[in-house]
């Protein structure tokens, strides 16, 4: 594959991945809001509290769509370091998101519910930057490319020799290279 194809495969893929990791992050953001919404309608719990509760509920639904469908081709070995960091990138992520609203809420005296869901949202979009870097580079990881194994493998065969005697296979691409150099030398 030339590598202009290879280039309009891997952005095609890429784009395949934002669309599905945008997918569960409006599921999430929809119960963000939602529970958010309750929760400061009808309890007397503060702005960010509930804000950070509701986080956390969105985050363990975006965690089964990530898991599940967005990078269910990813490695699945390690469900205990891959939950560890997904809860630890979630978190910092929520510290972005609350961060935000606590600023306009208590650094600005913008809480009501109107400013709230403005922040909220805000908030969310901006953790969503670092979520979307984190979970698909450091907790989804993707399982070794295929082509990148095989020619690895290819690399490691040695060149059949014209002495022995059977069908003659030609010599991978990289040992010939090897040969090569070594008779200029």
């Amino acid at each position: 594959m030339s590598e202009r194809g290879a280039l309009r495969v891997r952005l095609d893929l890429l784009g395949r991945e934002i669309a599905k990791f945008g997918a569960v992050g409006a599921v999430g953001l929809v119960v963000n809001i939602a529970v958010s919404n309750l929760l400061w309608r009808y309890t007397d719990i503060p702005t960010v509290r509930a804000g950070l509760l509701a986080t956390f509920v969105a985050i363990l639904c975006n965690y089964v769509g990530f898991r599940y469908w967005t990078y269910r081709d990813r490695d699945k070995s390690g469900r205990t370091r891959e939950l560890t960091l997904f809860l630890l990138f979630s978190a910092a992520g929520a510290v972005i998101e609350m961060g935000v609203l606590y600023a306009a809420t208590y650094g600005f005296g913008w809480d009501t519910p109107v400013q709230s869901n403005v922040f909220k949202i805000l908030g969310i979009g901006i953790a969503t930057l670092f979520r979307f870097w984190s979970y698909r580079s450091w907790v989804f990881k993707a399982l070794p490319d295929k082509e990148g194994v095989l020619s690895e493998a290819e690399a490691a065969v040695p060149p059949v020799s014209p002495a022995v005697p059977g069908p003659a296979v030609p010599a991978p691409a990289a040992a010939v290279r090897v040969e090569a150099d070594t008779a200029r030398r």
